[in-house]
């Protein structure tokens, strides 16, 4: 359902709650646990995102690729950034940041679709769950702590069970002409009220497009409108952010560039937003899998099985490292001679990180989250 006190629609225009616009900004709330799961679709390439540069066979598997974290910054002796992570590097830094490496779920064919229900349904087969693993998470969790939500048009698999929530989606209705915009633009230009209104509705227009759209601006808004959703004290305190244009089959090094840049921008853009409220946040961002260790013929990558995911916070337990049981990209150590061998579940990943989070019995969580594994 589409949560009334959170939008209000202005000639086809979709605009942020009353509560996220100045002059109607509610108190902030104490120090109540919030997850934000962010989801990649089209299979994020996980050794471009945290590249193996200190792997041997790194630079002649990746080819023209090989590069394409030049600039990036240095994690460890092994593992690289990808330059468009600027705000995420500083996270790490500050140990607010964690990846883990040549991780999968138990899928291990290559559709987008299937691979992406096992991702967000947690079965041991696609299709084998209509319930999603923070669906299932929500009844483990106090009844002050379940208010969740999707920045989709409809809930997602992953949140779907006995717990309502609620979504939130630019508007679906026909674009207001241009020559409309900038009549009501200089209308409201001096009204009080209407005026951050209108101001606000413009901007969050432009979350429909990719999240790399605009130079990485649109995940800034993104993540501001995530954050605006989340701190007031009647706020969500669970959320699933939807992005999609990952799958770089061809042309990837300026694809793939600008989507971990509205990435980065979402992330730091959530971080300022939530304020303190960041010390008890944990950002989970995962992809349904990885692409190929080679590069196809049209400057892209194919699609693959084992990735990176990202754990992001203030109150992580791992902050400032890379985990990972590296497998190697020698031809011999890859998954069926072309993808990265998964070395370790993203099922166990997350399940831990959630557990820490939540200060829940790591049993509990996995047998909850994940009752098939």
């Amino acid at each position: 359902m589409i949560l009334s006190r959170r939008s209000i629609i202005l000639s086809g225009i979709t605009v942020a709650a009353a509560g996220a616009l100045p002059g109607f900004a509610y108190a902030a709330a104490g120090t109540p646990k919030r997850l934000v799961f962010v989801i990649q679709r089209g299979a994020a390439d996980g050794l471009a995102t945290v590249a193996p540069t200190g792997d041997p066979a790194f630079a002649a598997a990746r080819r023209a690729l090989a590069d394409e974290t030049a600039g990036g910054a240095k994690l460890d002796g092994m593992f690289t950034l990808h330059p468009s992570l600027t705000q995420t590097a500083g996270l790490y830094t500050s140990k607010q940041a964690h990846f883990a490496h040549a991780v999968a779920t138990a899928y291990r064919d290559r559709s987008h679709f299937d691979g992406q229900n096992m991702l967000e349904g947690g079965g041991s087969r696609p299709y084998g769950r209509d319930t999603g693993w923070v669906g299932r998470l929500l009844t483990l969790l106090p009844a002050a702590e379940r208010d969740a939500i999707a920045i989709a048009p409809a809930v997602p698999l992953a949140l779907r069970g006995s717990v309502q929530v609620g979504t939130y989606a630019p508007s679906r209705l026909p674009q207001a002409d241009a020559d409309l915009i900038a009549r009501l633009t200089a209308m409201y230009a001096d009204d009080p009220l209407l005026h951050p209104l209108w101001d606000s509705a413009v901007k969050t227009q432009e979350l429909a497009s990719d999240i790399g759209g605009n130079n990485g601006r649109n995940g800034a808004d993104l993540g501001k409108l995530a954050a605006s959703l989340m701190l007031p004290a009647d706020g969500a305190r669970v959320m699933m952010v939807e992005t999609g244009g990952w799958d770089t089959h061809s042309g990837q090094r300026g694809r793939l560039a600008a989507q971990l840049r509205g990435l980065d921008q979402l992330i730091g853009a959530l971080q300022a937003g939530l304020g303190p409220a960041w010390n008890d946040t944990l950002v989970i961002v995962a992809t349904e899998f990885g692409r190929t260790v080679e590069v196809n013929g049209t400057g892209g990558t194919d699609h693959g099985t084992a990735s990176t995911a990202m754990l992001l916070g203030g109150g992580l337990a791992m902050g400032g490292k890379v985990s990972a049981d590296w497998p190697g990209l020698g031809a011999s150590a890859r998954y069926e001679g072309r993808d990265l061998k998964p070395t370790r579940s993203l099922e166990s990943v997350i399940a831990g990180a959630v557990a820490h989070h939540y200060a829940l019995d790591p049993k509990r969580v996995m047998a909850t989250l994940y009752p098939d594994a």
